[in-house]
């Protein structure tokens, strides 16, 4: 994963002090130079091509929803036989912030200091200093969660009859013979 302090290479950072009542549309394309570093932060051979189409919109009294998708093509390496597999991610994208300083962005926490997480419920805003947030980032965390993490070729298996008759192990032994098992 990423450093606490790592920039994301599509960073990109919106204005949120005073945003237009309709909300304010962020559609930003990765030149090659962020696309070959999105790359390797995500284990890729490459990415071909990234945009983001977002509406960053005014969200209760001072935090800030975002929403919209993240389209990406992208190519990576066959878990199984190493060869590259194209694939295209269209990823939808929601996100909210509010202000650290802000009443509802201390609703999350008891009064130890701790995060109260519902399991089935919508995940909690993220806190924010300043008047920026950084909406690039957002959308790379869905791309990063779209990736298929071990892609495989269509047809491609793992051949595995070879494990079948491996020598049983010491161990393996006497647990088969405590547990009774001849």
């Amino acid at each position: 994963m990423k450093h606490e302090d790592a920039k994301s290479p599509v960073s990109f950072e919106v204005h949120v002090a005073r945003l237009p009542k309709d909300g304010l549309p962020v559609v930003f394309e990765a030149d090659q130079a962020q696309r070959d570093a999105l790359a390797k932060a995500h284990g890729l051979s490459s990415v071909e091509a990234y945009k983001t189409d977002l509406l960053v919109t005014a969200w209760k009294r001072h935090g800030v929803k975002v929403t919209g998708t993240v389209e990406a093509n992208i190519t990576q390496e066959c878990v199984v036989s190493l060869d590259p597999i194209e694939a295209h991610i269209e990823e939808d994208v929601e996100g909210l912030f509010l202000p650290v300083d802000s009443k509802l962005g201390r609703l999350g926490f008891d009064a130890g200091g701790e995060i109260v997480i519902d399991a089935d419920g919508a995940d909690s805003p993220e806190l924010f200093s300043g008047d920026t947030i950084d909406a690039g980032e957002l959308a790379e965390q869905f791309f990063g969660l779209a990736i298929d993490p071990y892609p495989r070729k269509p047809g491609v298996s793992l051949d595995t009859s070879d494990d079948a008759a491996a020598e049983e192990t010491e161990f393996q032994k006497k647990l088969r013979e405590a547990l009774g098992k001849s």
